[in-house]
């Protein structure tokens, strides 16, 4: 496997693990929480302008306990102020104050008989704690609202701000849509309000909302674009025309009185009433501007994007660009639930900013650790090549030396016939050295390129292994070393004789250069399953398991082969590997310092 393809799985792996780890941090609680704070901030940071609506909230704050006897007079100064309000005819009248329990008789039948003259009532209910029905109104109320809406809000998750409120809630198998909701119902003249499993339409509008969760709607909070009148005003008289034709929201405001109050996104340090939040969810639906939440799918998607890129380019450009990239992917990972914010999309954080951070610190751990290794190993390549380079020049001086000294005492003197043939045999045995080594270079390149191409033939491995026997025992005489032969006269192989004979006299010359005087090398061969297996075992200097990992790679030289004092160039063993997967086989050893080697080929027997 080359590095470029070993670096891009470990790449794709670093990345995968990243996803993962952030996909399961954007379901935990610390992820939530993330969500939500990065929700409020951008609620902060561009509070949504005001939009259109005819909501008006009357309530019931301090000023007006304090001037109108308190939570003792709440439902006789109720039943006024609904009285003021009717007068106006509004659209519709949707009260937040819990009537489930049965007042003063008299309190009760004059606030009765304001609901009467009400149009478009609609009365607030509560759930049982227990979940197994509903406190409802008493009938002398119920009986002259058009609508029961209740009045549940959403806290958090994992906090107590309200982002979100139920627009359905079953309890005793009996459904009850929200106030607001019912509130655009009426004011929208609708009949029923109809629902899907994804959404929700009255009156013409389709409000986004799953089935699951209680139909969870996102308020879309603003300032200022709901106009709040104190109960106090219309109990002293005050002017009540400017409630004409509006969906009015009564309830209490009133720190001591109103137990419902939560932090909103725009909150600064005081929560907001229930009653105001209905009436900011009752203008977000009747302007149809919601904040719709962005498929989880799309979400995780976002955090493998910008797990791939960052890793990816921290891994596979070196370079300050892969810095750069790894920089912009981090920025748009935090820039993407803005954007998408500006967009009405509200997009999970958590997942892409955990993705964006924790690839930038695996992207650049795996940049540091593994490819700069894979730099200082291409670096150390690098040297080779140029120390063996010059190696081959000092080599390919010597019989050029040879060649022009010999042919200039040729040219120069009248020499005796032997001498003139003794230096003219100098000549072609230096010339033939020399393209030896202009042979092997170019050998090395075309096969690194692929371009050696085989010339397929029968040929007996008996009679290649004694050719190349042949050749080696100049070089075994002089150490007195044996060569043997192990090989089958019948074996026979179907292979490009040329390379494969390089190849065998490459690995025996080798075995014979690093063994010790009066020792044996050994060539043998065995076929079996369709496979051919030959091997060249030596007595010689051996290696460690760390020295035969990188035996095979150009130009290099084991220490041990280097302070035996022999010559060579580190590419033998290169070319005999390319040579031997050349032909689909593969090349194996065996070996341990002191204890000699074993390099073991493997052909099909074609």
């Amino acid at each position: 496997m080359s590095a470029e393809r070993r670096t891009a799985l470990y790449a794709a792996a670093i990345a995968a693990a990243v996803w993962a780890v952030a996909a399961v941090f954007s379901f935990t609680a610390l992820g939530g929480q993330f969500d939500n704070n990065v929700y409020d901030f951008l609620f902060r940071a561009a509070p949504p302008a005001p939009v259109a609506s005819p909501a008006a909230l009357v309530v019931f704050d301090e000023r007006t306990f304090q001037q109108h006897g308190g939570i003792r007079r709440l439902r006789a100064n109720l039943a006024r102020v609904i009285e003021r309000i009717a007068e106006t005819r509004p659209a519709a009248v949707a009260v937040d104050v819990t009537l489930a329990d049965a007042g003063e008789p008299s309190e009760d039948a004059r606030l009765a008989a304001a609901f009467a003259r009400t149009p478009g009532l609609v009365l607030a209910c509560e759930m049982m704690p227990d979940g197994s029905g509903w406190q409802d109104p008493p009938e002398p109320f119920r009986r002259h609202a058009v609508a029961l809406g209740h009045v549940s809000t959403l806290a958090g998750p994992y906090d107590e701000v309200n982002r979100r409120i139920t627009l359905e809630r079953v309890a005793g198998r009996e459904r009850r849509w929200a106030l607001s909701l019912e509130a655009l119902r009426v004011t929208s003249g609708a009949a029923d309000i109809l629902a899907s499993p994804s959404d929700v339409a009255v009156g013409g509008r389709v409000i986004p909302s799953r089935w699951d969760d209680g139909r969870p709607l996102r308020v879309r909070y603003a300032e200022g674009g709901i106009p709040v009148i104190s109960a106090a005003e219309l109990l002293a008289g005050g002017a009540a025309d400017p409630l004409a034709g509006k969906t009015v929201f009564i309830g209490v405001t009133a720190i001591s009185a109103a137990p419902d109050r939560l932090f909103t996104p725009l909150s600064r340090g005081l929560p907001m009433a229930g009653v105001a939040i209905h009436a900011q969810a009752f203008q977000t639906m009747y302007a149809g501007a919601f904040l719709v939440d962005a498929p989880l799918g799309l979400t995780l998607l976002a955090a493998l994007l910008a797990a791939v890129l960052i890793v990816g380019a921290l891994s596979l450009l070196l370079r300050w660009q892969g810095w750069a990239l790894a920089a912009a992917v981090l920025l748009l990972a935090h820039a993407l639930p803005w954007i998408c914010f500006r967009q009405d999309v509200v997009v999970s954080a958590s997942a892409p900013a955990a993705a964006a951070w924790l690839a930038l610190f695996g992207g650049g751990a795996f940049r540091y650790f593994f490819v700069r290794r894979r730099l200082e190993a291409s670096e150390a390549a690098t040297q080779r090549y140029q120390q063996a380079f010059h190696f081959v020049a000092h080599e390919m001086r010597t019989p050029l030396t040879a060649i022009q000294g010999s042919s200039e005492l040729i040219s120069r003197y009248n020499l005796p016939e032997a001498k003139r043939r003794e230096l003219s045999d100098m000549i072609n045995a230096e010339s033939k050295r020399l393209a030896r080594m202009i042979t092997t270079f170019l050998d090395v390149e075309k096969l690194s390129a692929g371009q050696m191409e085989l010339r397929l033939g029968e040929l007996e491995l008996a009679g290649l292994v004694d050719s190349c026997r042949r050749r080696a025992a100049p070089l075994a005489e002089k150490k007195r070393i044996r060569l043997t032969s192990r090989v089958p006269d019948e074996l026979r192989l179907k292979a490009d004789a040329e390379l494969l004979e390089y190849a065998v006299y490459n690995l025996l010359t080798n075995a014979v250069k690093y063994s010790p005087e009066e020792t044996e090398v050994v060539v043998g061969a065995s076929a079996e399953n369709g496979v051919v297996r030959l091997w060249v075992t030596d007595q010689g200097i051996g290696m460690d398991e760390s020295e035969v990992k990188q035996l095979f790679q150009k130009f290099y030289r084991t220490k041990r082969a280097e302070q035996s004092g022999e010559t060579g160039t580190g590419i033998g063993l290169s070319i005999v590997r390319q040579i031997v997967e050349l032909h689909e086989g593969s090349i194996h050893v065996r070996s341990a310092p002191g204890q000699g080697s074993t390099f073991t080929v493997l052909l099909p027997a074609r």
